[in-house]
């Protein structure tokens, strides 16, 4: 039988509350220890989420940017397109209307009322190739020599033929004639500034053979534009009784 006296009661007392604080001290620590692996943690962790949402944002930006920058571009290039659209329709309407204002016909006679007072001072011929209506370097230098005399001339007028030779039929001869001379005749209107009304375009598409079409000399040749300037020996400017649409097909190509 254990004999408890007062001192051993105490002693007893002490050794439990030493035991009891020595738990308390080493549960303390323990979650002093769980509190500082846990905390750095817990931290890194918000700030992988704050870095998330910077760059969602970042993103969202950098897309809305984008798009106002794709938009921007597309409109700029609808603008620039239309504008395009526009130039090209005024550009053919201005076009259009200087072929309608040039002077079409058979004969010379026909549309200058006073054609005795007028005497040839100047001509030029460019060719062709075959099946073509395009000017070459080499044609194209020859009508800007040719267009000099212009400026130097008063109350002139210009007589163009056009020519083919006989590959084809006569449809398509008339109509590859008709070409070759509206790409003279725009030609020294856009380059030299000469008014539609000062060209006569005769007997385009007609059969007017400047070479024999049965060898490949001659056939190159009559692949021409003939232009011829007129000046009025009385200064007074031509007058247009009437004018007759050219009518008569052509043979040559």
């Amino acid at each position: 039988m254990i004999r408890i006296t007062p001192e051993s009661g105490t002693l007893y007392a002490i050794s439990a509350l030493g035991a009891l604080s020595l738990l308390l001290a080493n549960g303390c620590s323990t979650k002093n220890y769980v509190r500082s692996q846990t905390t750095p943690i817990i931290q890194h962790t918000n700030e992988l989420d704050d870095a998330t949402a910077t760059n969602n944002r970042n993103i969202h930006d950098v897309d809305q940017r984008a798009q106002a920058g794709i938009q921007q571009a597309q409109t700029s290039a609808n603008t620039a397109n239309q504008q395009a659209q526009t130039a090209s329709q005024s550009a053919n309407q201005a076009q259009q209307s200087a072929q309608e204002a040039v002077n079409r016909a058979d004969t010379l006679g026909s549309v200058v009322a006073n054609l005795d007072s007028y005497k040839q001072v100047g001509d030029v011929s460019v060719n062709f190739a075959f099946d073509k209506a395009d000017l070459t370097k080499a044609e194209r230098a020859k009508l800007d020599l040719f267009a000099n005399q212009l400026n130097g001339t008063k109350s002139y007028i210009l007589e163009v033929t056009g020519g083919t030779d006989s590959v084809g039929s006569a449809a398509y001869n008339y109509d590859l004639s008709q070409r070759r001379a509206e790409t003279v005749v725009q030609y020294l209107a856009a380059q030299h500034n000469v008014p539609p009304h000062k060209f006569y375009l005769i007997g385009i598409g007609k059969d007017q053979e400047v070479a024999p079409n049965s060898t490949a000399q001659g056939r190159a040749k009559n692949r021409r534009v003939e232009v011829q300037l007129l000046s009025n020996m009385t200064g007074q400017p031509a007058t247009s009784p009437q004018t007759s649409q050219l009518s008569v097909p052509a043979s040559n190509q």
